[in-house]
């Protein structure tokens, strides 16, 4: 067992070093990317258009902007290697203390919302898979079809407007936490296991108010390509050959369609899941500046529309390292569901 550990630990090692081309591939289209986009950063950030030249002209030097773009390229690149992605010049802060104050709240509401859907998503595909054409699946299909068809800053607007205003059942989304509650002590910075982890049941319950709606409101636009492979996949797992065996012998339905056919049909849905997770924490940028959640999506689009050149390179490249964290934790997953599956 522990030459098998060592032989995956290994494998994931190659798999990391194989993406790092493609991490600097990132890098380097980023940042050209950043610098022929209109707008000049240090105009904006020397108080407008009526500011003079010198303090234009310091804000440029600060930035390293009055260099040209190879050597801004060849510093930016260093100051990477060296684990420095530079200074926002919205908050005054290192980028990366920025995003790691911020990535825990965005992490949270992805990680809760992901987990909404598959609980939702897996048993309405399976129960449409063993109902094709029934009433069931047309209901399914229909549900799949509005969760895409409605934007998440409509579905939070909506559940903000029918469970906030209307029924009074939601606390008012502004945040992660309401203005009368301490925070715990910071200890893994997703607020609901911290609350639990300092015995506080009322800050985790008021912590978990304040996550549902946003929570919800991305579940439901990940809900319908989750329902739908799970799906296509159950239905052909029930066609297969080893599933026909499996009722041939006598075992009860139940089994068959847990044991047999829904292992099979859920290494697809942890693919999509893996892509799904990755596409949330990127583009949730609309459902944390509907419910003010201070996360990286937001404080990355704060920085775009500023000019605010770091703040957004290093987004950028926080989303590519966890797509390939993603990737590679998918890979694991699918050699445990199937152990057939090697992870090269």
């Amino acid at each position: 067992m522990t030459s098998g550990l060592g032989a995956t630990m290994v494998r994931a090692g190659r798999r990391l070093l194989s993406s790092l081309p493609a991490l600097f591939g990132v890098l380097v289209f980023t940042f050209l990317l950043m610098r022929v986009l209109p707008g000049d950063p240090a105009v904006f950030f020397a108080s407008g258009p009526n500011a003079g030249k010198e303090e234009i002209e310091q804000i440029r030097k600060q930035m390293g902007l009055n260099k040209s773009v190879p050597e801004q390229l060849v510093f930016y690149l260093s100051d990477i290697g060296h684990g420095n992605l530079g200074r926002s010049m919205m908050t005054g802060q290192p980028v990366l203390k920025d995003l790691r104050e911020r990535l825990p709240a965005s992490l949270e509401l992805t990680f809760t919302a992901l987990l909404i859907a598959l609980i939702a998503a897996v048993p309405l595909g399976v129960l449409a898979a063993l109902r094709p054409g029934s009433l069931v699946d047309h209901g399914v299909r229909m549900f799949c079809a509005l969760g895409v068809c409605v934007p998440t800053f409509v579905s939070g607007l909506l559940l903000i407007y029918v469970f906030y205003y209307l029924l009074g059942l939601a606390p008012d989304p502004t945040g992660r936490i309401d203005v009368f509650t301490s925070l715990p002590p910071q200890r893994t910075g997703f607020l609901s296991i911290d609350f639990l982890l300092a015995g506080d049941i009322d800050g985790w319950w008021a912590a978990c108010k304040q996550l549902i709606l946003p929570a919800v409101s991305m579940a439901l636009f990940v809900i319908a390509p989750l329902a739908r492979i799970t799906r296509a996949s159950m239905l052909v797992s029930l066609g297969s050959d080893f599933v026909r065996t499996a009722r041939s012998v006598g075992l009860s339905w139940r089994k068959v369609v847990i044991t047999y056919a829904l292992r099979n049909a859920i290494l697809p849905v942890i693919t999509i899941a893996g892509i799904v997770f990755s596409t949330m924490l990127g583009a949730n940028v609309l459902v944390e500046k509907v419910f003010s959640w201070p996360g990286v999506a937001s404080y990355a689009l704060d920085a775009l529309l500023s000019s605010d050149y770091a703040p957004v390179q290093g987004f950028v490249l926080l989303m590519a390292s966890v797509f390939v964290l993603v990737n590679l934790v998918v890979d694991i997953c699918y050699g445990i569901a199937d152990p057939r599956v090697s992870i090269e």
